[in-house]
């Protein structure tokens, strides 16, 4: 007979946050090993649990957590939605889109002084897909120059190369030479596209993030250090982009 019967571990639980309720997902998460709290780009926060968890112990983990994610849910991008009148970065440089007025043609770029613009075309129901469906384009073309530069340099071979919508990822390398990147990367400068870029090429040589593997990314990327940082710093933001 069990004298303590295991509690459930629920889908959602609040945590107060200077006198506010904040949702916290809760998910199981199997390749876990401790209790973990993280604020995905494209939603709140997230309380993961290894496989054989107690509720108790996520419990109090949480609270544990609470100046921690009471310090950094401001920071917190909004997201931003593909429609006209927003702004929206390509490469790093703002852009505004404005809607063609036509429901056929390609996304333009066009320069009016200091002001850069994207028309798109297209009914307005159908504009954000189309913007996206562009600069889903735009990266795969800047990714595969990049990727085919630090490759020769490296002397390995990319078989593949795909784009992805992760929402805490910018890139991955599986061990057969398959990379995938977050297409979100076109909208950041080119150094830091071209520094996830290296990144996960120098996978193809170090599958870890040893000493001989941040050597090999500097090896094929002296600079690196410049895409690094801005990442870290603004990366956040880039992923409230076309949620």
């Amino acid at each position: 007979m069990k004298l303590f019967a295991r509690q459930k571990i629920p889908a959602t639980t609040t945590l107060d946050i200077d006198g506010h309720p904040v949702l916290v997902l809760v998910r199981t998460n199997a390749r876990a090993r401790n209790y973990r709290l993280s604020i995905p780009h494209s939603g709140g926060p997230v309380l993961s649990l290894p496989p054989h968890g107690r509720w108790i112990d996520a419990e109090a983990f949480l609270q544990r957590q609470r100046n921690w994610l009471a310090a950094r849910l401001p920071r917190a991008a909004a997201p931003v939605v593909f429609a006209p009148g927003a702004i929206v970065p390509l490469r790093g440089q703002d852009h505004l889109i404005v809607a063609s007025g036509r429901t056929r043609g390609r996304v333009e770029i066009i320069e009016d002084g200091d002001v850069m613009t994207l028309i798109v075309p297209g009914a307005p129901e159908h504009q954000a897909r189309r913007l996206t469906d562009w600069l889903k384009q735009q990266a795969e073309l800047d990714l595969k120059r990049q990727t085919m530069v630090h490759a020769e340099r490296l002397g390995v071979t990319v078989r593949a190369l795909r784009l992805r919508s992760q929402s805490t990822r910018w890139g991955s390398c599986s061990s057969v030479g398959n990379l995938n990147f977050n297409w979100r990367l076109i909208l950041a400068p080119d150094y830091v596209l071209d520094y996830v870029a290296a990144h996960e090429v120098a996978h193809l040589v170090e599958m870890n993030h040893s000493a001989a593997f941040w050597a090999t990314v500097s090896k094929t990327l002296p600079d690196m250090e410049r895409g690094r940082a801005w990442l870290k710093a603004h990366g956040r933001q880039l992923m409230a982009y076309g949620v």
